[in-house]
């Protein structure tokens, strides 16, 4: 069915869950799949969250045409796109140009968090420390164990884990290949992002290139919800400066939103199909109130934080959870609900971790099966 697309400048309009579940969902390429490239799609979304391996792959999976996911990896061997802890203190897989310009813009949050390990470094000079860590991955990446030992070399009193803390707040540090590969293994190796590309950071810039950038990814959203998925704070300013050129609306709360003039706002009526997201996806994190897309009574319930499941959205939300266990040759895709499931539901659920099954795994023998009812509580 063809998306319904209406647009209003009334500053007073109310948008209910259901309409900003649509917008957010055809921003986020989740309403039906994008023909863009892999590399198009990391830049739009402003990167893919990446604390493990692999959910990058199943991210784009659920969100491309025809995603293949040696073209992720292809672009990560060829040092296009990188891996590197930006929004939120989190790792993310980010374009190389997004890794050179989004990091400085957080660096200041990246260093609020050495208050944390005050205690493991004291009689620490951090400066040196800096200095230190960088002539040593620059020399050649480093392993995170190695890397300790060395800084443990020139401060033998401090706390080990506060040293490589440390280093990772103080420096723009990159995993390197071949950790995270499609089909390969490889352990967490450091060096700085200006080596491993070959080319200098970008200089600090105002923040409204990236909140425009936010809006056109995860709008309509409120001045809280970019803090909530940048990591950062007191950014009303920023808005107040970019007023202007946005719209205006309410959510049933009455919290102000803002929006590109020109971003579509899909009619609430639009069918959603039914998508597998993997553990930490940005779209289930990238608001500060997340019911446009979790319902209230499934917060919490999706293991995020527990590395265990991924979630899958159901008529947009997020209503149950799944996971691939193999066996040798054999993959076996258990779905679990949190609700319900209608008859045509259930097929339609089944089809597509069939589809994905048949793309993503390598298993001759694949199975699907929905399991009991889980509560994971709050």
């Amino acid at each position: 069915m063809a998306t319904k697309t209406h647009r209003t400048a009334a500053h007073s309009a109310v948008l209910s869950v259901r309409a900003l579940n649509r917008a957010t969902l055809d921003r986020q390429l989740l309403l039906r799949r994008s023909p863009m490239s892999a590399k198009d799609a990391v830049a739009h979304l402003v990167g893919l969250q990446a604390q493990n391996t692999k959910p990058p792959y199943f991210q784009l999976y659920a969100r491309l045409a025809d995603f293949d996911p040696a073209e992720l990896s292809a672009l990560m061997e060829s040092r296009e796109v990188v891996r590197i802890v930006t929004l939120r203190s989190t790792l993310h897989t980010h374009t190389a140009d997004d890794a050179l310009t989004l990091r400085p813009l957080v660096q200041a949050a990246r260093e609020r968090e050495l208050k944390g390990f005050r205690r493991g470094l004291e009689g620490v000079d951090l400066d040196r420390l800096a200095t230190v860590a960088e002539e040593l991955v620059r020399e050649r990446p480093r392993p995170v164990g190695e890397l300790r030992k060395e800084l443990l070399a020139h401060w033998p009193e401090a706390d080990p884990l506060a040293l490589t803390a440390a280093a990772r707040c103080l420096l723009p540090l990159v995993q390197v290949t071949p950790r995270g590969l499609w089909g390969r293994s490889g352990q967490v190796a450091l060096t700085t992002v200006e080596h491993w590309l070959g080319r200098p950071a970008a200089p600090v810039r105002e923040l409204d290139a990236t909140v425009l950038r936010y809006l056109g990814a995860f709008g309509p959203a409120s001045v809280m919800d970019f803090q909530s998925w940048a990591g950062l704070t007191r950014t009303k300013e920023v808005f107040e400066r970019l007023r202007p050129g946005l719209l205006t609306f309410r959510d049933e709360r009455g919290v102000e939103l803002f929006d590109l003039p020109d971003a579509p706002r899909p009619d609430p009526g639009n069918p959603a199909p039914p998508r597998f997201l993997p553990e930490f996806d940005n779209v289930l994190l990238g608001h500060a109130d997340r019911t446009r897309v979790i319902p209230a009574v499934n917060k919490g319930r999706n293991g995020v934080g527990k590395q265990a499941y991924g979630s899958v959205l159901i008529d947009g939300f997020f209503d149950a959870v799944w996971r691939i266990e193999r066996e040798g040759g054999a993959a076996l895709l258990t779905v679990q609900p949190l609700r319900g499931l209608a008859r045509a539901e259930r097929a339609e659920i089944a089809d597509e971790a069939a589809r994905m099954l048949a793309r993503m795994t390598d298993a001759t023998d694949q199975d699907v099966r929905f399991g009991t009812f889980l509560d994971f509580g709050d």
